[in-house]
């Protein structure tokens, strides 16, 4: 049986259908009231909880051989980045914990390639670097950078731990639309498309729940891999998406600093209104920083082989036109943060 945590989560569903298409039990670990559109019709056997609560984690993982934990908070709001630093870390703690009582032998951890220390611009970012806790650019990233250290240290015989840093994630079966999702929908429709200047590095959904897979049988214990695929600018995307819808749209690119005194106002207009963000002050970071990411080590040593970047975007253009009424805004409100606090562990825990 293998636990997979977020299940309902973008990247969690595609590694659910992955597994399940290689023949794999599978226990997928749900919030309470959770939506659960992006699971419907998968033969998984469904657990409902939240990782803060220990004893939960601790049912969730019996029987259970291999752990894939994916779950975690994102947060832009400044009043929830306590809880987004219990989650994302206490709540790893917990998992690691309740595994390793249970017996399972593998604890497979999916970080962020933004939990890595920042090289400068032109300098390859590879498993050489560190996971940095002090990293300036967030708490989002401080948070996924100290979940790493404590899922390294954990490694031990008989409880191995791996870990796998994805860059930015696109692809289909997006049913909560992700920030890339919403950017790749409001560039697929009619009228001026929204831009601004800049680059990253982009690998398709699929290729990364591959990746935890290989990483689960053929990763070295205490081990980090980067799941990386193609550096592509903002520009590039849509004109590949235009090129699948077959429509053509002016781009109106904004500069990085517009974009920078702009963001500001455009959060707070978020939290006001309850939208999806688009370009955020963290985006907008993202897309000026060095994404010279390289994925030798995952391919070498797991045989990972990512598609090209392309044919993903083109793949996830389709996937929105084919299923665009099944999918809704992925923004999650105080409904949701109240069933993820859930109830509080025990004093001392």
């Amino acid at each position: 049986m293998i636990l997979v945590t977020g299940a309902a989560g973008h990247l969690g569903n595609v590694l659910i259908r992955e597994l399940l298409a290689r023949g794999e039990q599978v226990r997928g670990l749900v919030l309470p009231n959770e939506n659960l559109s992006s699971l419907a019709g998968l033969d998984i056997e469904l657990f409902e909880g939240n990782i803060l609560d220990l004893d939960r984690m601790r049912a969730a993982c019996e029987g259970v051989s291999v752990v894939q934990h994916l779950a975690a908070l994102v947060t832009i709001v400044p009043e929830k980045l306590a809880l987004m630093r219990q989650v994302n870390i206490q709540g790893t703690a917990n998992l690691l914990l309740a595994a390793r009582e249970a017996g399972a032998s593998r604890f497979v951890y999916t970080s962020s390639i933004h939990a890595v220390e920042r090289p400068p611009h032109g300098t390859e970012i590879n498993e050489s670097l560190h996971f940095d806790p002090n990293n300036p650019e967030g708490p989002y990233d401080q948070t996924k950078a100290e979940a790493s250290i404590l899922v390294q240290n954990a490694n031990q015989p008989g409880f191995e731990t791996v870990i796998v840093c994805p860059t930015g994630v696109i692809g289909p079966y997006d049913f909560n639309r992700s920030e890339m999702g919403e950017m790749i929908l409001g560039w697929m429709k009619k009228g001026p498309a929204l831009s601004m200047e800049g680059q990253f590095d982009f690998v398709d959904v699929r290729d990364v729940a591959k990746g935890q897979i290989l990483a689960a049988e053929k990763g070295k214990a205490g081990e980090w891999y980067l799941l990386s695929g193609e550096q592509i600018s903002v520009s590039r995307i849509i004109e590949i998406v235009q090129e699948t819808t077959g429509q053509r749209s002016p781009e109106f690119k904004f500069p990085a600093w517009i974009a920078r005194l702009v963001a500001p106002l455009a959060e707070a207009w978020y939290r006001l209104t309850k939208t999806r963000p688009r370009f955020t002050r963290y985006a907008i970071e993202t897309l000026q920083s060095n994404s010279l990411i390289s994925s030798a080590k995952a391919r070498e040593e797991l045989g990972w082989q990512p598609m090209p970047i392309a044919e993903s975007i083109r793949d996830t253009v389709r996937w929105w036109q084919e299923n665009l009424a099944q999918t809704r805004s992925s923004l999650r409100g105080e409904a949701f943060l109240r069933r993820l606090r859930g109830p509080k562990p025990p004093a001392g825990q």
